[in-house]
């Protein structure tokens, strides 16, 4: 019985390791920003799990100029792992990307967010991490950002091109707490944990596969420009 057991738990940690691979082939935004309207920067926070995959897709995005570990939709006092890891402070594990609009749109970003960076039909939950603070979500700076994503989500919907509907939500950003430093360019210094094996290199292979154009193979990190970078407030 003891050994059926664990063929069992070995069978569904596989059954969820395949699906952690498998990405959706999703069709791009149809309406997008304008890149000559933006500035030279421009940020984007997403929330979808882990915040070490979802970063490390980033990082091997052209166009991606920093990708930060941290936490939005809480208060500052609580944007800690240890606090965030309760479920209950209100934050979610989260990513903040600055990228360069001459090389990326906010909709690219999108798409590959809802592609490969998670799957945004799980609710509270990617995968193995259960709880709020692995939502998903977008923490939108400004209302041409919210119309974009509110936009495309529709689309998504429309079309149907997940078998569930998107369960993905629009928040406002008020601040980003930026995580520990330990946190940061995770998937990156520990390629062989089995965790990262098991469901974060699979999203770059399929970043590389789907949106070769968007790919990068050397990730740009967070400790090649100074290590931790500071709380940032939306519109900054």
């Amino acid at each position: 019985m003891i050994a059926i057991a664990l063929l069992a738990i070995a069978g569904f940690h596989f059954m969820q390791a395949a699906n952690a691979e498998s990405a959706v082939k999703i069709p791009p935004p149809q309406a997008d920003m304008t890149a000559g309207k933006q500035e030279v920067q421009e940020t984007a926070v997403f929330a979808g799990g882990c915040f070490w995959g979802v970063q490390a897709v980033f990082q091997h995005t052209r166009g991606v100029l920093n990708a930060v570990s941290g936490y939005a939709g809480g208060q500052k006092e609580t944007a800690r792992y240890e606090r965030v890891t309760k479920g209950n402070t209100g934050h979610a594990e989260s990513v903040q990307i600055t990228f360069d609009p001459k090389q990326i749109s906010y909709g690219k970003l999108l798409q590959i967010y809802f592609s490969v960076a998670h799957d945004p039909t799980q609710l509270n939950r990617q995968y193995p991490d259960v709880g709020t603070h692995y939502r998903s979500a977008i923490f939108y700076k400004d209302d041409a950002q919210k119309q974009v994503a509110e936009k495309y989500i529709a689309q998504l919907n429309a079309e149907k091109v997940f078998s569930d509907r998107i369960v993905t939500q629009l928040n406002p950003l008020n601040v980003f707490y930026p995580a520990e430093a330990y946190h940061q360019d995770y998937a990156t210094l520990h390629p062989a944990m089995p965790y990262i094996a098991m469901y974060d290199r699979p999203k770059i292979a399929n970043l590389k596969r789907m949106f070769p154009e968007a790919y990068r193979d050397a990730p740009v990190l967070v400790g090649a420009q100074g290590g931790r970078a500071g709380a940032a407030k939306a519109g900054n």
